[in-house]
């Protein structure tokens, strides 16, 4: 049945139909062998971490590449637990001293035991891909057909979008970033791309879900973990399992997606956006291309209000940043050994600031259309 749905959205030059089922044959018939030793189960600090030739520098700036992309070049693995409470002169730099409320403690609800999930998407069984194929082709079509057209979207300059996703050089992760102003805003922005890579398990992104939204018992977390959704739970702080995966993901060379805000954002309001996203950064293996995005009208598309339910006919703008080039920047807190938490506040920083210029034009982009 899915099949023939694909079939009747296919327009010239659109493939995703017929790579979808060849991926599915191709997993089905033993083509594939999981990366069972790619990664350990417990995480390794981003050094130790499968380093790779990286296509973006020539093989005489290799060494150099090294020192921008990687802390330090250890047998041994770097202790992971949050470091020890600074001295009083000591800024304020992580979330755990910026906000107490973020601390872990009995405040935290964890409504389900989500410990059996990560296993499992460290280390994808064939029967995980097959499973993941299929639910990542029955939701990108979905959102495809809300999206394009039930909706009357507008996207700009998706071009960068699609050719980071199929061309970026080998290795090199891929960390999109943007705003978070409805519960549809992933997989909804997702409709714009086209088949081949929407209803590729191979191609799509990893994104962090809510603990207590999407992992709330096993049908869901099944649901969302062959939907390549990790989950986090929030108000603990950088120092987690979410965190750490999206790491080893980067050291694959994957694309990853974040909503640095944290939560849906309803009331639109310039949060301080969590330093997760800038731990990520710092601790790839690879530094990440960093392509940020901004968007309006997904809210009046699935508004944040009861019923909940999918409208018609809405305008829906996506703005496609410019990728920032963060490699000099990295390089220097890295030679210069700034602090970790302080690291992430100042690569987070960055990011807002993108996010300022990005939510400007695109508001203009979106009020012209009306």
């Amino acid at each position: 049945m899915l099949m023939v749905v694909c079939s009747h959205l296919r327009r010239p030059g659109h493939v995703g139909a017929a790579s979808s089922m060849r991926n599915l044959n191709w997993l089905i018939s033993g083509g594939y062998r999981p990366p069972v030793q790619a990664l350990s189960r417990q995480y390794v600090q981003a050094p130790e971490a499968r380093p790779v030739a990286d296509e973006r520098f020539p093989a005489s700036q290799q060494e150099r590449k090294d020192i921008a992309t990687q802390t330090v070049r250890s047998g041994q693995p770097k202790d992971l637990s949050p470091p020890p409470p600074s001295s009083p002169l000591s800024p304020p730099m992580s979330d755990r001293h910026a906000d107490p409320a973020l601390d872990v403690g009995p405040g935290v609800e964890v409504p389900y035991n989500i410990d059996w999930i990560f296993p499992r998407l460290r280390n994808p069984t064939r029967l995980w891909y097959v499973a993941s194929q299929f639910v990542i082709s029955a939701v990108g079509i979905f959102s495809k057909i809300v999206l394009m057209f039930l909706n009357k979207p507008r996207v700009y300059n998706k071009e960068r979008l699609v050719k980071l996703i199929n061309k970026r050089p080998h290795g090199v992760p891929l960390l999109t970033v943007s705003n978070h102003y409805s519960c549809f805003d992933d997989p909804g922005l997702w409709g714009c791309l086209p088949l081949g890579v929407v209803c590729n398990t191979f191609k799509i992104r990893w994104s962090m879900a809510a603990h207590d939204i999407c992992f709330t018992n096993r049908r869901h977390s099944l649901f969302f973990m062959f939907g390549k959704c990790i989950p986090v739970v929030r108000g603990i702080g950088v120092y987690q399992e979410a965190i750490n995966l999206c790491i080893e993901k980067a050291a694959l060379g994957h694309w990853i997606h974040v909503f640095p805000e944290g939560k849906v954002n309803m009331a639109k309001e310039e949060l301080r956006l969590k330093w997760g996203v800038g731990r990520i950064i710092y601790e790839s293996p690879k530094i990440p291309i960093i392509l940020p995005m901004w968007h309006e009208g997904m809210d009046d598309l699935l508004p944040n209000v009861e019923p909940y339910v999918i409208q018609r006919s809405k305008k829906v703008t996506l703005n496609v940043g410019k990728p920032l080039d963060l490699n000099d920047f990295i390089l220097d807190l890295k030679k210069r050994q700034v602090p970790e938490p302080t690291a992430r506040k100042l690569i987070t920083d960055k990011i807002q600031e993108a996010f300022r210029d990005l939510r400007a034009e695109t508001e203009k982009l979106h009020r012209e259309r009306n």
